[in-house]
This record gives C-alpha cells, structure tokens and sequence, in this order.
C-alpha cells in the first residue's frame, strides 16, 4: 500500500504543476500548504489525499489526467487519451502535415528543455512520452487520411 501511496502523491505533485500552483488553488479553494500535504511524502502527511472533487477540477485545467491515469495504472487499466480531442476529421492530408510540424516542433522544445541540465527528470521523461504519443496520433490520422485519397 505505502507503494502505492507514493505512486498517487507523485502523480498528483505533477498535476498541481502541470497546472500551476496559484491556478490549482483558485481552481480548488486551497492554500498552498494544503496542496504541498497532498503530494507530500512526509509521514504525518502520509494519509492525506487530494479529494475527488479537486483532482476533477485540476485535471479538467491540466495538460494531462495525471492522477487518473495512475489510478488506472494501479487497477492494471488501460485508458486512451487524446489530447485533441478532434471531432472534425476533414482537414485532410495538407492539415496533417501542419500538424506533424507542429507536434514535432513541440517535442524537440520539450526535449531542448528536458536534456538542458544534462538529465532528464521522470516529469520530463513523461512530457517527452505524452508529446511523442501525440505526434504518433498525428501520424496515424495522416495515415488514415492518404489511405481515404489512394481508394478515391
């Protein structure tokens, strides 16, 4: 269990940063102090969790459903996240490759800015991955998208 534990307060540090401390307490009604005991891996603090209602406000603000997704990790669940959230596919080839460019572009600043101390942290290796899986949907699309025009 105390695994666990740690698991869930790393994951829920990363999503109060994700969305910034000043946003994750306006978005949550709480102070500083009560967010830093949530993720905290003190012993007197080690029971403590952020409520339900909080981590839903803060993932619907963040980049990624950082708490969730653990959640689900430690149910041995898979979830599918797209970060677009598209529900237009008509951009075509020409709007994918757009796309690409700009997702690959994307990376490489995640990447600059992850490798610029010579070391790259967990919460930037996870920054890396959820980029390079968003530039993989971007290529799938495409995919899909010169398929459509090579049957027409």
């Amino acid at each position: 269990m105390a695994a666990n534990a740690s698991y869930l307060k790393k994951h829920t540090e990363a999503l109060v940063k994700d969305v910034g401390i000043e946003a994750a307490c306006e978005l949550t009604g709480k102070s500083k102090a009560t967010l830093g005991r949530y993720y905290s891996d003190t012993v007197e603090h080690a029971d403590r969790f952020m409520p339900i209602d909080a981590v839903a406000a803060l993932e619907a603000a963040s980049s990624y459903p950082h708490v969730t997704s653990a959640l689900a990790e430690l149910s041995g669940i898979t979830l599918s996240y797209s970060e677009s959230r598209r529900n237009d596919d008509s951009g075509g080839v020409n709007s994918d490759v757009v796309a690409l460019s700009q997702r690959f572009a994307m990376l490489m600043a995640e990447y600059n800015q992850s490798i610029e101390d010579g070391v790259i942290t967990v919460n930037e290796a996870k920054r890396l991955l959820r980029e390079t899986l968003a530039l993989q949907q971007v290529l799938v699309e495409m995919k899909l998208h010169l398929e459509d025009e090579s049957n027409n």
